[in-house]
């Protein structure tokens, strides 16, 4: 399979090449070049990973990439990998039990070794990959690659919005190879940081004359995205028929994800977005104006503290039937104006295609609890609202998958709270209260007594210098 940008500047590639460099040179995100023919899900999760990566990166030989994907299903605790649960009138689809107990890690545990391998076959000295995170993208990346050879892994993360459990996840974890530091700014200052650093010609240059290669592990990157079409893809086989989903939105990869499962085939009637109290893209899909010029709020769902998400620019040339010309004219109004609005059969195919609802951290604390009285099922914050979401939607007549993206062990003070209206600052205390409440495991209690790795902190206009430094170019 052939890649192009959606902003369609630069030349046609393969997926090595994508691989490698998770941005196109011309800032735009790489996108299959031929409209997608339908795959027929295999029988197991495994067997449709294997096709799907049969699929999108080819390149890459037939036992590397089952290698690949024998070593990232090993890292899963559930036999089926992502398991499929009732509760409230819907079915879960829980992503969450990879390593760091979030959905990033079904891509995040094969995208070392498929990028490993498009390295030594492009010569690379050492892949340096730069990711920034609103909370779970950055501990999948540093447990994805730790100690994955010459590959080197720095994280930005926000100073204040992560919960402690999701910073300790990355200023905790081992690795020689892997690096996190917080910045001065919210996800979209760390977000911008890193898309800079990769346009900056200096920086390559630096990173080129010490042997390195600068990339992603971000959902700019097709390797992260593509990988996470698997689950929409098997959660259709083990449903047997057409199903609505709702995803918990932030950087808007994993609805793409499942967007593209339905160009692939799978029987997805209606998808929905389900943001929080940021509701940008929840206000782009009722409106087609998208408007990241608003008061940015920390919430009680931090991987959603997103103004700008990322993967809407591949959702606007998919709109657009490939008119890069509108996506590059859509992206520098973004950029100059902070807001762009869309029109004629793109904004009718998006409200043809998708929905959209949102809740305060009032009303994802409601849900938390509502959910937990009616079904015994205990859902992190951002399923939370995914489950109102889906609540609160005109019913279609089909069964409703919500997409389970995290772990509650997570968010224990958020979780209390929502339960009994208790606040317990120390969110280990707050698992330990949970616990006995629930009759639950906890799970992550180790972090408390992990030793602190990484303790960098950065000026959002320093980070080319804290790059330098990490990776020692």
């Amino acid at each position: 399979m052939e890649y192009i940008s959606t902003r369609g500047l630069a030349p046609r590639t393969d997926s090595l090449h994508a691989l490698l460099h998770g941005l196109a040179p011309d800032g735009g995100l790489y996108v299959p070049a031929e409209p997608l023919a339908p795959l027929t899900p295999g029988e197991d999760f495994r067997a449709t990973m294997e096709a799907l990566l049969e699929r999108f990166f080819g390149e890459i030989p037939e036992p590397v990439r089952k290698d690949a994907v024998a070593k990232s299903l090993a890292r899963f605790r559930a036999p089926e990998v992502v398991p499929l649960k009732e509760g409230g009138g819907v079915s879960f689809l829980e992503l969450f039990h990879g390593p760091t107990y979030a959905f990033k890690d079904v891509a995040l545990t094969l995208l070392p070794h498929l990028m490993a391998y498009a390295a030594q076959a492009a010569g690379v000295g050492r892949v340096c990959v730069l990711t920034a995170t609103s909370g779970d993208t950055g501990s999948a990346a540093m447990q994805g690659f730790a100690d994955v050879p010459d590959t080197s892994v720095l994280v930005f993360y926000p100073k204040v919005g992560t919960s402690e459990i999701q910073r300790r996840q990355m200023v905790c974890c081992p690795g020689g190879n892997v690096s996190a530091c917080a910045i001065k700014g919210n996800f979209d200052d760390a977000q911008a940081a890193v898309k800079a650093a990769f346009a900056d010609a200096a920086l390559a240059a630096r990173a080129k004359a010490a042997g390195c290669l600068l990339s992603s592990a971000n959902s700019i990157n097709i390797g992260r995205l593509f990988p996470q079409i698997c689950y929409y893809l098997d959660c259709a086989r083990r449903i047997g028929g057409p199903f609505d989903v709702v995803v918990p939105t932030g950087n808007f990869g994993n609805i793409l994800a499942a967007h593209y499962a339905w160009q692939l085939g799978a029987p997805i009637g209606r998808l929905a977005v389900a943001s929080n109290a940021n509701r940008v893209v929840c206000d782009f899909v009722r409106t087609g104006r998208y408007d990241a010029h608003r008061e940015f709020r920390i919430t009680n769902s931090p991987s959603m503290d997103i103004l700008v998400s990322s993967n809407v620019e591949r959702l606007l040339w998919l709109l657009t039937k490939g008119n890069d010309v509108e996506v590059r004219t859509w992206e520098s109004q973004l950029k100059a104006e902070g807001a762009f609005q869309i029109g004629g059969y793109a904004l009718h195919d998006l409200k043809e295609r998708f929905a959209a609802g949102w809740a305060t951290p009032e009303e994802t604390e409601t849900a938390i609890a509502d959910l937990w009285r009616e079904s015994r099922y205990l859902a992190d914050p951002h399923t939370a609202i995914g489950w109102k979401v889906a609540r609160e939607l005109p019913p279609t007549g089909r069964p409703t998958v919500v997409a389970a993206t995290a772990s509650p062990w997570k968010f224990p003070v958020t979780m209390l709270r929502a339960l009994t209206g208790k606040t317990v600052a120390d969110e280990f205390a707050a698992a330990g209260e949970l616990a006995a409440i629930t009759g639950q495991m906890p799970a992550l209690a180790d972090l408390r007594s992990a030793p602190i790795l990484h303790e960098a902190v950065t000026a959002r206009d320093a980070v080319p210098e804290a790059i330098c430094r990490t990776f020692g170019f």
